[in-house]
């Protein structure tokens, strides 16, 4: 089979021929129909040697949806041809937030060697994936596959984001999303379908606001110099002028974290969710609203994703996307890292 291989750190991957996988013990194997490609998928390419814990050569992709292939004798929960997403971020399994779904915050993460499915173990930019247990597939019934697999970490990273908030965004409320990509119009949508919050929105191009506005944004605008002090007029009528309830940064360079942390209210909730390198200086007393709390979200959790699903099938979710075949992997890489990619960019096999 066809597969999309990391063979060298900082060199592009490498389409190659490799064994089809046969599932043993409690695995799965998963014909893949759809995989997302994202700016993770960028970062794991352009790591220098010794900065990512990962064994080369592997398989890129951990945003996929396809069908059930086959089973091994151990493996139950699923039968031959369901439709499934893969749940991306493989724990160890065995610790206490494992057990719960929570893979991604697994107490042995740091240990492993690997992160998940393309994150040091073959991912899904190949014509078959083997999946480790059927306890990371989450039926998706009739959710296509292209809208699906970006589900799998732009939907559930925005969910994951959004739940920790949603006690701060009642009636009343204000929230603002930076940078209206694969990720952050997901959130856009997801705040408009699980919050009563007025949703603000924030990016340096002109397609990304119309984007935005398309996901159900109230208000949309450029960054600029003074965009702060625009989107604190606009959430005025929530917070007297003081600014807003919590901010999502899916860019997290230096600019938008000034741009977040001015525009927050005291006692607000930040989401740093994007790994533009910034920083944020942290003393008190300081400049930093007072009272804030920050997170950094890393994916999301099982149970979680069987509720983006559900979103999803409800009508309140629909990913924005632009499809290439497996074979064109290298343009989509090329568009993605050049900001050229509407929404989410998705891998079908030839």
């Amino acid at each position: 089979m066809r597969a999309l291989r990391l063979t060298e750190w900082g060199a592009p991957p490498v389409p190659t021929d490799v064994e089809r996988p046969v599932p043993r013990g409690a695995e799965v194997l998963v014909r893949v129909e759809a995989t997302g490609l994202c700016h993770s998928d960028l970062h794991v390419i352009d790591a220098a040697p010794g900065v990512l814990p990962y064994r080369l050569p592997f398989t890129l992709g951990h945003e996929i949806a396809g069908r059930v292939a086959a089973l091994a004798p151990e493996a139950d929960g699923v039968e031959a041809d369901d439709p499934v997403v893969v749940y991306g971020p493989w724990g160890c399994g065995g610790c206490d937030r494992c057990a719960t779904g929570r893979d991604n915050y697994c107490d042995r993460r740091d240990t492993l060697g690997r992160h998940g499915a393309g994150l040091g173990r073959d991912g899904g930019m190949a014509e078959y994936v083997l999946v480790p247990s059927a306890r990371h597939l989450v039926p998706i019934g009739d959710v296509p596959a292209e809208q699906a697999a970006p589900l799998s970490d732009a939907g559930l990273t925005s969910y994951h984001a959004v739940a920790g908030a949603r006690h701060a965004l009642g009636e009343g409320t204000t929230a603002v999303v930076i940078g209206i990509g694969g990720l952050g119009h997901l959130c856009v949508q997801i705040l408009r379908a699980t919050t009563a919050s007025r949703v603000l929105a924030v990016d340096v191009r002109e397609e990304a606001l119309a984007l935005a506005e398309r996901s159900g944004a109230h208000f949309a605008t450029l960054m600029r110099a003074d965009t702060a002090r625009v989107l604190r007029a606009r959430a005025q009528g929530a917070g007297g002028g003081t600014g807003a309830d919590a901010v999502f940064d899916f860019v997290g360079t230096d600019p938008t974290l000034d741009l977040a942390t001015a525009v927050l209210r005291p006692g607000g909730e930040l989401a740093v969710v994007g790994s533009g390198g910034g920083r944020l200086t942290v003393s008190k007393p300081g400049v930093l609203p007072p009272g804030f709390r920050l997170s950094l979200p890393f994916w999301g959790t099982r149970p979680e994703l069987a509720e983006v699903i559900g979103l999803a099938r409800s009508g309140a979710l629909h990913v924005e996307t632009e499809r290439f075949p497996l074979s064109a992997a290298p343009e989509a890489i090329d568009r993605l890292r050049g900001g050229r990619v509407r929404g989410r960019a998705v891998l079908v096999p030839d």
